[in-house]
């Protein structure tokens, strides 16, 4: 197969700044859906969209349930799915969860979830990436800055930028919690960050950015022209946000755990094909190569 042209190079020897080739909403305002024409009109402005409350309370208690019974298993932890704190030694992160959990598995087909990322899609859409993420309270640490775009195509091989994830709170954000921060309007300009991809480079990403991490000196000029938006918000709230939205979290020292389940819907129109800029692929539970569409 045809590598398609690299409408985004990076991973070069030099950081690069480019203007967004695609479009942000690909679907048409007049197909219906969960998602109002104004709430369109605000993610394509924006990048993002925040949703007070994507599930019910109870709902919250059963994946929040679920998420435990997931991170006090045994056999869970020694996964090579998971993602242990280096400093903590506790579970981080568990991958391909909607495979791993029917729980969850079933929250990505809810219509609540899906349908709104094949309104903003345009298409028929398939899971990239899914994990539960864990942050506990006293020292739990943040992601730093980066595009998840970059990281998709320099070493997913996702030719464009038809993505979108969503972010489920399953305890409260609150403010001081290392809840996620998303720069409003960064997703209009992709940044390319300079520095080859080491081999299995996702070992030591998955715990610490390092390969696709953006300079200082650009995070400062976004951040000056876009500003930060900190997200809060009870649990059953949700953040979708653009692929290429400029984004992270702080660590959390406060001794209030933040969880959320992060699910990552890519068009089937996008399927990924070889690494734009790795000498070889993820594994298929970090980038999907599985482009079933989700029914």
């Amino acid at each position: 197969m045809t590598t398609p042209t690299d409408l985004y190079p990076s991973r070069g020897a030099t950081e690069i700044s480019v203007p967004r080739q695609d479009p942000v909403v690909w679907g048409s305002p007049d197909v219906p859906g969960p998602l109002a024409t104004g709430d369109l009109r605000s993610y394509e402005r924006d990048g993002f969209l925040a949703i007070d409350q994507l599930i019910a309370p109870d709902e919250v208690e059963v994946y929040r349930q679920e998420l435990d019974r997931l991170i006090g298993d045994p056999a869970i932890r020694a996964d090579e799915r998971s993602v242990i704190e280096p400093t903590s030694q506790e579970i981080r992160s568990v991958f391909e969860v909607h495979r791993i959990s029917e729980v969850f598995a079933s929250l990505v087909r809810d219509e609540r979830v899906v349908g709104r990322a094949r309104q903003i899609l345009g298409s028929d859409v398939y899971v990239h990436q899914s994990r539960i993420n864990v942050k506990p309270g006293f020292g739990a640490s943040g992601f730093y800055w980066h595009s998840d775009f970059e990281t998709w195509h320099a070493e997913d091989g996702l030719p464009h930028m038809r993505t979108v994830s969503v972010s489920i709170a399953l305890t409260e954000n609150h403010d001081t919690n290392g809840g996620l921060m998303i720069m409003p309007g960064s997703h209009r300009t992709f940044l390319g960050c300079a520095g080859a991809t080491p081999e299995d480079n996702y070992k030591k990403s998955l715990q610490m950015q390092d390969a696709g991490t953006p300079s200082d000196e650009a995070l400062t000029k976004m951040a000056g022209d876009y500003g930060i938006k900190l997200f809060t918000g009870r649990a059953g709230s949700a953040t979708w946000f653009d692929c290429n939205c400029m984004h992270g979290s702080g660590d959390n020292i406060t001794p209030f755990p933040r969880s959320n389940v992060f699910i990552v819907f890519n068009s089937v129109d996008n399927a990924a094909v070889e690494p734009f800029a790795a000498p070889v692929r993820r594994p298929e539970f970090i980038g999907a190569r599985d482009f079933m569409p989700v029914k």
